[in-house]
């Protein structure tokens, strides 16, 4: 019998895509989803039968230290996800972010460390870097907080750091640069452009559109999460690695692809609501993920175009844009 993986944030964007790809390589999957009175898992409700079958989804807080100890149990490998994610809404409950994402990941380390976790994979964020010092971004770049949810995340990743050096956990940090596609929620550009568009709105209502980005379609995000949580020990524990495609692209291009695959010529309105405090602003980031690719193989496969143009056709879906409100700004 498989041995058991377990997914913190298993409900939501990147984890229920990792939760199918580790069902389809035949493990059997223990999925973390924030407790809900309304009883929902999120993104896995919406699974396949097939899927959710090899699927033992538990409903409970990251944030709870007994019940993280509980949920990690017997698993041999543990992909750490969940978190507070929005960054604007981590501009008016910076605690909240700190309590997820700090307390949220001390709770995971000091689990595998008690209970002996085989491995951790721990996940990160490029916003960590900032605005781009020197590009493109390797994983000795500076990091800088310039936002309450980047600053949470860099405390989680040093946390990681400590508890491998400090105690030996077994922790693997990877540093998604930013992954779109189906599922994600609209607080983020993709998703936004691409269901304003699909329902017809006009103007869209957008930040800055000269802040750039190495985007990465979430099969690829996924597949380094894969090569991370199966690579041997010696390439990748203790270490923090990169993922990206290394091809940065601006806000305002991506709308203007979008516009191309959806055949519409994009009116974009600036809203102020959308911009981020000046300092804050993360302007450029682009990544080398070399240590990555040196280490398990990965590489990227999904070109941005060919990304973006499988990610509308879901947006566009009615079954799926039904989903999404675009008469409000999500945080």
């Amino acid at each position: 019998m498989p041995d058991v993986v377990a997914v913190t944030g298993g409900d939501g964007f990147i984890g229920s895509h990792l939760v199918e790809r580790l069902v389809a390589d035949g493990h059997r999957v223990r999925a973390m989803a924030l407790y809900s009175a309304l009883g929902s898992w999120g993104w896995l409700d919406h699974l396949p039968a097939d899927v959710m079958g090899e699927v033992e989804v538990v409903s409970t807080d990251v944030r709870d230290a007994r019940a993280v100890r509980e949920f990690i149990g017997d698993a041999s490998v543990v992909y750490h996800l969940a978190a507070l994610i929005g960054i604007p809404y981590s501009y008016r409950a910076p605690q909240s972010y700190l309590d997820t994402n700090g307390t949220g990941t001390l709770n995971v380390l000091e689990a595998a460390r008690e209970l002996g976790t085989a491995r951790v994979v721990h996940t990160s964020t490029s916003e960590v870097y900032g605005s781009a010092l020197r590009v493109p971004i390797d994983e000795s770049h500076p990091l800088q907080a310039q936002s309450p949810y980047a600053a949470s995340k860099i405390a989680a990743d040093k946390l990681a750091e400590s508890y491998h050096l400090s105690f030996g956990v077994p922790v693997v940090t990877l540093r998604p640069f930013n992954t779109y596609g189906p599922r994600q929620s609209a607080r983020a550009v993709i998703p936004t452009v691409a269901t304003q568009l699909a329902q017809g709105l006009r103007p869209l209502h957008l930040g800055l559109l000269t802040p750039t980005r190495d985007f990465n379609h979430v099969a690829d995000t996924v597949a380094a999460f894969v090569a991370v949580g199966a690579a041997p020990t010696e390439h990748v524990v203790g270490r923090t690695l990169n993922a990206g495609s290394g091809v940065e692209t601006s806000i305002g291009d991506v709308v203007k692809l979008v516009g191309e695959i959806l055949g519409v010529e994009p009116d974009v309105e600036r809203e102020d609501e959308r911009v981020r405090p000046d300092t804050s602003e993360v302007m450029r980031l682009v990544s080398d993920s070399t240590a990555l690719r040196e280490a398990t193989g990965w590489t990227p496969g999904v070109t941005l175009r060919e990304g973006l143009a499988s990610t509308v056709a879901w947006f566009a879906d009615p079954e799926n844009l039904a989903r999404y409100r675009t008469d409000r700004f999500i945080l």
